[in-house]
C-alpha cells in the first residue's frame, strides 16, 4: 500500500510541506490544523512540553511560542536537523517513541501530531505506556491523527490520501478506539473532538493525579 508518492514527501520538504497545507485547508489552514490538539490547554511558560515525533518542527515552531521548555523528539536524524535549524529555541533528542530516555514523571504535556498511525500495533502499544511513563500526575497527552469520517462525503478524499502516502498502519488506525485504548492504560478524562467531516480526531486525555 501506498506510492512513490510517499518516498517523495518524505525526501522533499517543500513536497511534504506542500501536500500538509492543502490537507490542512479542511481544517482552516495549516496554522490552525498544527494547534489543533493544543486548543483549551493550560500552558505556561515553564510549562515543560514534549513534542514527539517532532518531524521538522512544524508545532515545536508554536509550542516555543508557549513555553519557554520544549524538546522535540524523532528517531530520524534528518528530521532533527531540519527542526533545529527551523526552530533552534527547543531542545532536541534522537530517540525512538517507543523507548524514550526520559525519567518518570518528567513532561507535563506531550504532544503528537499525525504520527501516531505510522505505528505498528506493539510500537503503537508501546508509545502509549511510554507517554504515561513519562508525564506527571495530571499531565496531558494530546493528540491528533486520522479518523473513520463520520461525513460521507469526505470519504474519497482520505481514502485517496492514503492510498497514495500511507501504510497499512494508517488503515489499522480507523479502526481502533484511541480514547479507549487510553483509558485501559490508565488515562483519564479522554476527550475526543472531531474535524474535517470526521476524518481528523483530536484526543486530549490526563493521566491520573
Amino acid at each position: 500500500m501506498a506510492t512513490i508518492f510517499r518516498s517523495l514527501s518524505y525526501r522533499y520538504q517543500w513536497l511534504y510541506d506542500s501536500i500538509t497545507r492543502l490537507s490542512a485547508l479542511a481544517v482552516g489552514g495549516e496554522a490552525r490544523f498544527r494547534q489543533l490538539a493544543l486548543q483549551g490547554l493550560p500552558i505556561k511558560r515553564d510549562t515543560d512540553i514534549l513534542d514527539l515525533c517532532c518531524g521538522a518542527g512544524q508545532v515545536t515552531r508554536f509550542l516555543v511560542g508557549l513555553s519557554d521548555r520544549v524538546t522535540g523528539l524523532d528517531a530520524s536524524p534528518k528530521a532533527i536537523q531540519r527542526a533545529s535549524e527551523n526552530v533552534p529555541q527547543a531542545n532536541y533528542i534522537e530517540a525512538f517513541a517507543e523507548k524514550m530516555p526520559f525519567e518518570d514523571c518528567t513532561f507535563d504535556l506531550v504532544h503528537v501530531s499525525a504520527a501516531l498511525h505510522e505505528m505498528n500495533p506493539e510500537q503503537f502499544q508501546r508509545i502509549l505506556e511510554e507517554v504515561y511513563r513519562i508525564l506527571r500526575p495530571g499531565g496531558m497527552f494530546a493528540i491528533v491523527d486520522f479518523h473513520q469520517p463520520t461525513n460521507p462525503i469526505f470519504v474519497p478524499g482520505l481514502a485517496l490520501f492514503m492510498w497514495l502516502f500511507e501504510t497499512e498502519t494508517a488503515w489499522q488506525l480507523l479502526q481502533r478506539n484511541l480514547s479507549q485504548e487510553l483509558e485501559n492504560i490508565g488515562f483519564q478524562r479522554c476527550d475526543r473532538t472531531l474535524h474535517a467531516g470526521g476524518s481528523l480526531q483530536v484526543v486530549q486525555a490526563r493521566k491520573k493525579f
